[in-house]
């Protein structure tokens, strides 16, 4: 998954946006606001940061040790920085396979939303 992939499939979900709160080089995806992923599109490796039931997220870095760590300067219980890997089977960059990361970003986002108020959930027609 390229960046620009990356940052395509964040906004591709309801009323999701992209901010730079903290400088122009780090990207923010939000929805109504509140944060779903954050990530420097131009490291390398790319990374992103990701938020993550805490009982997931312990089992996500056990599965993948390396590849999924505790959330880079955010709250350790419900954020995971995720390796990005090149193509669809992982690929060059030696990252997550391109379907695990897409899971894991919709997971944080349906996460976000499910904090939202009722209001704004039935705005975005998710229950």
């Amino acid at each position: 998954m390229t960046p620009g992939e990356l940052r395509d499939f964040c906004l591709s979900f309801n009323a999701a946006v992209e901010d730079f709160p903290f400088s122009p080089e780090i990207s923010v995806f939000k929805v109504l606001g509140k944060m779903f992923a954050l990530s420097f599109l131009d490291a390398r490796p790319l990374t992103v940061n990701l938020k993550c039931d805490p009982d997931d997220a312990i089992r996500l870095r056990a599965d993948h040790p390396g590849l999924i760590v505790p959330g880079w300067h955010m709250n350790k219980r419900h954020w995971n920085t995720v390796t990005v890997g090149g193509g669809p089977d992982g690929g060059p960059g030696g990252g997550l396979p391109e379907r695990v990361v897409r899971e894991l970003v919709e997971d944080s986002y349906d996460l976000v939303v499910a904090g939202l108020p009722r209001a704004d959930r039935l705005r975005l027609d998710r229950p």
